[in-house]
């Protein structure tokens, strides 16, 4: 077995590794120093999340990115990382890569060739320029801080890790920048492992590491909406505590499915129904089929006729024709009634499922199907200003493996360019220094 030696190991080659390699190699090239960057992944071809993105298109940030899009770790400590690198320098820096962005309506910038693989080139070119060595498939074992000397950290590879450098198992390095990601998306590669390194080295993790922008589950109770299988609509889904506070809502478009919900709503939902179900088993979603409209509204709706005026023709121009007809059967009413013929109860049942319709959520589709992680290295471990670590000098973290998890809607690439950036630039900065020691100068006031 051979020992290889590099100045900054990053762990991870996807959209937070990529960028903290591209930065990390420009900020030493920018102080005219030689230091050697390697990215390593277990993947045999890089960027499986950033093709499959957007629906391949590559969703690479929101016209408007704020604190408020995320949760996990404090809002005040992901503000502070999220300003040092903004959606301006995010545009910026794909233009000068030849990248284009343009925005939807709905804030989202994409790519203007409307493929990922854009965005993922741009990105590979970026790092090899920025002198980064990107080593793949490489997979590794473990990251373990071996001594005090420059090279204090060894990354071990699996046996056999690389059909490049088959005897290369074992990396020595000054800094390492974890950027293995979470758990979403396994066949791409995140299984979690990058948690156990972290807390090798020192590092703490959520109690609660669970799927987010996650598709929800439906029981026996939700038949009706499986059912509607296919239908799309703009819907506001809510999330009740058991003592009937509204703790979250969302309103967006939503998806039906022969397992439940899916879409926009239900997905920026799922990690505080699955925070909230875990703290409090008594509560409960409900979903709004008609955004604006409330029970008392609908319920006058159906209760002033003209004469002669059946419900379905009472609920068209308000719900979908399919949606209307499977909740009147839901309630035992024909759609044909006439409302003069409709009873006080039937009425209310309608209102209320239309406006505030309980949902039998027992589960959700777990991490295959879902889109990021919630939960992982609290940034209170971390120097903000740096992402360097508290508790093991020399050790930088980035990207999903932090417990930030955003919206559906390019938050979470803006997350990763900016942590990466940070990351990047701080390991760098501190080799320059020739300084492996933590110094909270470098740091922002957390």
């Amino acid at each position: 077995m051979s020992i290889d030696r590099c100045d900054i190991a990053v762990v991870g080659a996807g959209a937070a590794g990529l960028f903290a390699a591209v930065w990390a190699g420009r900020t030493l090239q920018k102080r005219g120093l030689s230091g050697r960057v390697i990215a390593f992944d277990g993947a045999r071809k890089l960027g499986a999340k950033i093709l499959v993105a957007g629906g391949g298109r590559c969703n690479v940030t929101h016209h408007v990115v704020d604190e408020q899009a995320y949760a996990g770790s404090s809002r005040n400590a992901i503000r502070q990382v999220l300003r040092r690198f903004d959606v301006a320098a995010t545009v910026r820096f794909f233009s000068e890569l030849d990248v284009e962005l343009k925005r939807e309506e709905t804030g989202k910038l994409f790519p203007t060739t409307d493929d990922a693989h854009t965005v993922l080139n741009a990105l590979l070119r970026a790092a090899r320029e920025a002198g980064t060595e990107l080593r793949h498939p490489w997979r590794v074992r473990e990251v373990r801080h071996v001594g005090q000397d420059s090279h204090r950290f060894e990354v071990v590879g699996e046996p056999g890790a690389s059909s490049d450098h088959p005897d290369d198992r074992v990396i020595r390095a000054r800094m390492v920048i974890l950027a293995t990601g979470g758990m979403a998306l396994p066949r791409t590669g995140s299984d979690g492992a990058g948690y156990g390194f972290a807390r090798a080295l020192g590092h703490s993790t959520t109690p609660r590491i669970v799927p987010a922008l996650v598709p929800l589950l439906l029981g026996d109770g939700g038949v009706f909406i499986k059912d509607l299988s296919g239908l799309t609509l703009p819907a506001t889904i809510e999330l009740w505590s058991s003592t009937g506070r509204k703790l979250q809502s969302f309103t967006n478009s939503t998806l039906c499915t022969h397992f439940g919900l899916s879409g926009p709503s239900v997905l920026d939902m799922s990690r505080y129904w699955l925070e909230a179900h875990h703290q409090d088993p008594g509560a409960t979603l409900t979903m709004n089929w008609l955004p604006g409209k409330t029970v008392e509204g609908l319920d006058q709706l159906l209760s002033s006729p003209a004469s002669g005026t059946t419900v379905g023709r009472a609920l068209a121009g308000h719900a979908p024709e399919r949606l209307a007809r499977a909740v009147c059967a839901k309630v035992g009413v024909e759609f044909a009634q006439t409302l003069a013929q409709l009873k006080r109860e039937h009425r209310k049942a309608i209102a209320t499922m239309l406006a505030r319709c309980p949902l039998n959520v027992t589960g959700d589709r777990g991490f295959t199907f879902a889109e990021v992680t919630a939960g992982g290295v609290p940034l209170s471990e971390l120097h903000l200003g740096s992402m360097e670590s508290r508790v093991c000098p020399g050790l930088y973290l980035c990207g999903e493996i932090c417990d930030v998890d955003g919206r559906i809607g390019g938050f979470n690439f803006q997350w990763a360019w900016a942590s990466g950036f940070l990351a990047g630039q701080g390991a760098a900065a501190a080799l320059a220094e020739g300084d492996t020691a933590t110094k909270p100068s470098r740091d922002q006031p957390d």
